[in-house]
């Protein structure tokens, strides 16, 4: 007698989850304003990459401190390597590179089609359920950013193409890292994880700094050393630990869209901390952005 196949369900979005995601949101969403303010003081690759390595070694402190070991199983360390490369080494020096030749609402507008890779990866790679609701979520996030960060559309030339090319792997390579988080399921501690993931994923980083860039320490002022310590607390420690607890929780495809959120946190942020100009047609863009991403999240 054959059994009948059970119905397959819907995958469940835990409301701590959310919470985590909203919070790893804020934090990348606030530290676009930081990270403007600290490029008058210091160059980026440099920046995040030094800033990236205290953090990991903060994390890996803190996991001792809790009694955690930072011994990585010797079949993990593959899937760690790659998690690293694509969530933290692409993101940051794919979509930073590509501000040579884009300005930077564009670089924004096109780095975070990163939602629309991850929802067609989660349904090959992971099977999950690309429902209509969230492809219409999607669609009012991603327009209520165009319309945020480049309202005239994107201007394509010859020149952009390399700016274009580098946003649009960075976008694609922590679409396709958050999609194998979610496969391959490390089992290491969370924050033994992302002191790992941090840690490797920021050395390329910061060599590249020191082989492209000149930073000196004597160029910070006290507010630049404010700054480079909310990159490593809060844009590092509290983001990417946030992140990778809301991916043991929730769908990827959710996840990558509720990401969608900070870039409109990050225009807020600079409106009010560098006067940057927000009007009425932005704030519509924003209210359609968020519209979007809570229409995602209801499951």
């Amino acid at each position: 007698m054959t059994m009948p196949s059970p119905p397959v369900s819907r995958a469940r979005i835990a409301p701590f989850g959310l919470v985590l995601l909203a919070i790893a949101s804020i934090a990348w969403g606030l530290n676009w304003s930081v990270s403007k303010a600290l490029l008058s003081e210091w160059p980026p690759l440099s920046a995040r990459g030094s800033t990236g390595i205290v953090g990991a070694l903060l994390l890996a402190g803190i996991a001792v401190w809790r009694g955690e070991s930072l011994r990585v199983p010797h079949h993990q360390w593959l899937h760690l390597v790659v998690l690293a490369g694509l969530n933290v080494f692409g993101w940051m020096a794919f979509v930073g590179l590509s501000l040579l030749w884009l300005p930077a609402g564009e670089a924004a507008v096109i780095a975070f089609t990163m939602p629309v890779w991850a929802a067609g990866l989660a349904w090959l790679i992971l099977g999950e359920r690309l429902s209509m609701q969230r492809i219409v979520a999607m669609l009012m996030a991603f327009a209520g950013i165009a319309a945020l960060m480049g309202g005239g559309g994107l201007a394509a030339s010859a020149e952009k193409l390399p700016g274009i090319a580098l946003a649009l792997l960075g976008g694609f390579g922590f679409a396709l890292g958050t999609v194998l988080a979610k496969k391959f399921g490390l089992t290491l501690p969370l924050v033994t994880s992302s002191a790992w993931q941090i840690g490797i994923g920021c050395v390329p980083v910061l060599l590249l700094g020191l082989i492209f860039e000149s930073p000196h320490f004597a160029a910070l002022t006290p507010l630049g050393w404010g700054l480079l310590a909310y990159v490593v607390l809060v844009g590092f420690c509290i983001a990417y630990v946030c992140w990778f607890a809301a991916l043991k929780q929730l769908p990827a495809s959710v996840a990558a869209i509720g990401t969608m959120a900070v870039p409109v946190i990050g225009v807020v942020s600079s409106a009010i901390a560098l006067r940057e100009p927000l009007g009425v047609m932005q704030i519509a863009a924003l209210v359609f952005t968020l519209a979007g991403v809570a229409l995602a999240t209801r499951g």
